[in-house]
């Protein structure tokens, strides 16, 4: 697809990538982005990746990560995305899992060292020098290359990476890929609390992306601005590839910050937005928002969280963009269902849209697995082109997810009207969304178990006004242990990516139990609900 639009439209801007954090701006055109991503190709060929070959990117949004997306593909190897804000412990699950042989990485993110968390995960990195390792400690990653600048001795530059590219035969290698190939493997969690990496096929994203801005109606003369993270499939599908397949323009930013946001928003005259409710409702609150030229925008994006409807009206009378509302998962692809543009209005806003085509969906009665009938809430499952062709080296979760006709089990509880249009009435799974991050309570409570004087923890989701969902803990400590709340947001805070930090912390001395000895977490959602409430009432007392 890139090389149909490099010859096509060579000339035409292709992505402008704003990295506030290195002061630089980059800008390439569609043949400037087919020949810097060639190069890059041709250099990762000579760096030992094979067909098939796992590579880590674990950096924010940069130029260097799009021309790893598009090189990666082009070689046949697996893009492994991996967020830049997950601690050492964390990395080091994905690298093993994922049996990971090549690491591209950023030397740090938000003041959070990278290279230093690699060395404490591998300490025979301090005797290593030009990227090239052999240790026991995940003996499968023999490489590792720093984007941009900083403390990195152990590892290659990226521009040494590109300059091995001398005599790859890279037309050669383009010719062995298949649109059934795996390119992405997307780590996302369950209720196991350990993440599984769902892995996507060439057709399944680049057709997803296809079907998602047909419908949408992205053109060739779109200028589509995000700061989607490009480690999610938000980026680097829809965005990315949602730019590509019609030969519009990505306008990425590493970091959101409402004003810079509105300042590109009107210095590039962007037509298109793609954000979560949060990003949308921190631009309209801002006291500057009324000083920016806002009238380039005909279609805003979202998905990821409950849509506000009142926040979609707001932003067409205040704008006068059309809402486009996606309803997605990393499993597949990620778009499933998507809002029409000939649809009314309010449709558009208070449903998810309908099944994109070629994407088969239906609401099954969870535990008899029975079809529901239309207007009646249960279990959404998806097959098609688009759904993982499982979980890396998880046979057991893959047979979990997929069932033997091949539907994908959502654990997202839903209604199916007549007309085809899906709402999203709640989930089965305990998973919570904070500010468009999916978080899950399990993987947070085996952070707090790790701490010597905490006994028992659940953690449950509260409702947020601007960030859809928060964080509220329940610990129970051990006999004779004393513990206050900001210790255990501080224990949390040095093992956990900083979206899985709890606002809320109670220690309670019991929990509320079913008659068979189960934690009523129903219960203690409802009292956590009810604590936020009386502490918003008494903060406005």
């Amino acid at each position: 697809m890139l090389e149909r639009q490099a010859a096509e439209h060579g000339a035409r801007p292709a992505i402008v990538v704003e990295d506030a954090a290195r002061g630089r701006v980059d800008r390439l055109s569609y043949g400037e982005l087919k020949a810097a991503s060639d190069a890059l190709a041709r250099g990762l060929m000579g760096w030992g990746v094979r067909p098939g070959s796992h590579v880590a990117v674990m950096a924010p949004n940069c130029v260097e990560w799009v021309l790893l997306e598009y090189a990666l593909a082009s070689i046949g190897a697996v893009l492994v995305t991996v967020n830049p804000s997950l601690q050492e412990d964390e990395i080091g699950y994905i690298l093993g899992q994922g049996k990971i042989s090549h690491l591209m990485f950023a030397a740090g993110y938000r003041r959070y060292d990278i290279a230093a968390a690699l060395v404490r995960l591998m300490p025979d990195l301090a005797d290593v020098r030009g990227g090239v390792r052999s240790g026991e400690v995940l003996p499968a990653l023999t490489h590792l290359a720093l984007i941009g600048a900083g403390d990195a001795r152990f590892a290659a530059s990226f521009d040494d990476v590109v300059a091995l590219g001398a005599g790859q035969d890279l037309a050669a290698r383009r010719a062995g890929v298949r649109p059934g190939d795996v390119v992405q493997i997307q780590y996302t969690s369950g209720t196991t609390g350990r993440p599984k990496g769902a892995m996507l096929t060439h057709r399944s994203t680049l057709n997803n992306a296809w079907l998602m801005g047909r419908r949408a109606g992205f053109r060739a003369d779109d200028v589509m601005l995000s700061a989607m993270p490009l480690f999610h499939t938000a980026g680097c599908v829809c965005n990315l590839m949602g730019m590509l397949v019609v030969g519009g323009c990505l306008v990425t930013m590493d970091a959101f910050e409402p004003e810079r946001m509105l300042a590109l928003w009107q210095a590039h005259a962007a037509t298109v937005i793609n954000g979560v409710p949060t990003m949308y409702a921190r631009m309209l609150d801002h006291p500057r928002f009324g000083d920016f030229e806002t009238g380039s925008l005909r279609l805003a994006n979202t998905g990821g969280t409950s849509i506000p409807p009142s926040l979609m009206r707001r932003l067409r009378d205040l704008t006068g963009a059309e809402p486009m509302i996606v309803m997605g998962m990393t499993e597949c692809s990620p778009v499933i269902t998507q809002t029409d543009p000939a649809d009314d209005f309010e449709t558009r806003i208070t449903t998810a849209g309908r099944a994109l085509p070629h994407t088969e969906i239906r609401i099954v009665d969870p535990e008899s697995r029975a079809l529901c009938a239309f207007g009646e809430a249960g279990e959404l499952c998806i097959r098609g082109y688009l759904v993982t062709v499982g979980y890396f080296d998880m046979p057991d979760k893959t047979a979990e997810a997929l069932d033997a006709d091949g539907w994908l089990l959502s654990g997202d509880l839903a209604v199916l009207e007549e007309t085809g249009h899906l709402r999203i009435v709640g989930r089965l799974k305990d998973m919570l969304i904070r500010g468009g991050e999916n978080v899950y309570p399990v993987e947070i409570e085996d952070c707090l178990l790790g701490h010597p004087d905490i006994a028992q923890a659940q953690v449950v989701g509260v409702p947020d006004a601007d960030l859809g969902e928060e964080i509220y803990a329940f610990v129970l400590l051990r006999e004779g242990a004393a513990l206050q709340p900001e210790a255990v947001r501080d224990y949390v805070r040095t093992r956990l990516a900083r979206h899985k930090l709890p606002r809320h912390v109670e220690v309670v001395d019991s929990f509320p139990m079913t008659a068979n000895g189960k934690i009523r977490k129903v219960a203690l959602r409802d009292a956590a609900a009810a604590r936020v409430a009386e502490m918003r009432e008494g903060s406005r007392a």
